[in-house]
């Protein structure tokens, strides 16, 4: 395990103010997240909705995206500008974690497709199996649970890439994917508290049907995978420095 990593946190979105004096925003949720499974972790934190970037890409040992109520197929140019760097890291085969909206742009980034499932929303506890394993995925576990909150999927992957799907859903076919061995992602949030979900639940009660908002609220009484993801994500960058 390498002694420090420093990590770049490109935040895609902020919590909505009324959820942040309880919650964070979504950078302070990443950070407070690793900060239970290592020491070793360091942070820069970029605002890519404003264009802020790195003046190098070897400012940080990796980056890791936050979520966004955006979507990636939105037209929006910080979006596009992101969708470029995302290209230049896997060019310079630089370590790269995309979570929920990042891992939709990973996909759409390198020539994949992402739309608006016909599953609709993903909301609560997503349940889901480990289909293929890697080295760094220790401790090893045969199910993986995490909080969600999507309504867009990747229905198909880049074909120019070497992809494992690494967890998988019927729900979400590719819920956690690793692209050669550089990229990793994952559509659920181990940054997400069940509190939180529950708020965001709350809060868009009106545009999620009834029936996916009950069930979402149930699963909530779940246990959650979340430090788990942390730990395989902190194994995958320090095996990439090693």
């Amino acid at each position: 395990m390498a002694n420090s990593m420093k990590i770049g946190i490109l935040q895609c979105d902020h919590v909505l103010e009324q959820f942040q004096p309880t919650f964070g925003d979504y950078a302070e949720m990443i950070v407070t997240l690793f900060a239970k499974v290592s020491t070793a972790c360091r942070f820069e934190v970029y605002q890519v909705q404003d264009f802020e970037y790195p003046q190098d890409i070897n400012e940080c040992d990796a980056y890791i995206t936050t979520g966004s109520r955006y979507g990636v197929n939105d037209e929006y140019e910080w979006i596009k500008r992101l969708e470029a760097f995302i290209c230049e890291l896997d060019q310079a085969k630089k370590p790269f974690v995309g979570i929920c909206f990042g891992h939709q742009l990973m996909a759409k980034a390198l020539g994949g497709v992402v739309e608006k499932s016909d599953k609709g929303w993903g909301v609560g506890v997503s349940f889901n199996q480990v289909v293929d394993t890697k080295s760094w995925m220790k401790p090893y576990q045969e199910k993986l649970n995490l909080v969600a909150s999507h309504q867009d999927q990747v229905v198909r992957l880049p074909k120019s890439k070497k992809i494992d799907v690494l967890v998988s859903s019927a729900f979400c076919p590719y819920f956690m994917l690793a692209y050669d061995e550089h990229f990793i992602s994952v559509q659920g949030h181990p940054e997400f508290s069940k509190k939180y979900s529950a708020a965001l639940m709350d809060f868009r009660r009106k545009i999620i049907p009834s029936e996916r908002l009950q069930k979402g609220e149930k699963s909530l009484q779940s246990d959650v995978d979340d430090q788990i993801v942390a730990r395989w994500i902190v194994n995958f960058i320090a095996a990439k420095m090693s």
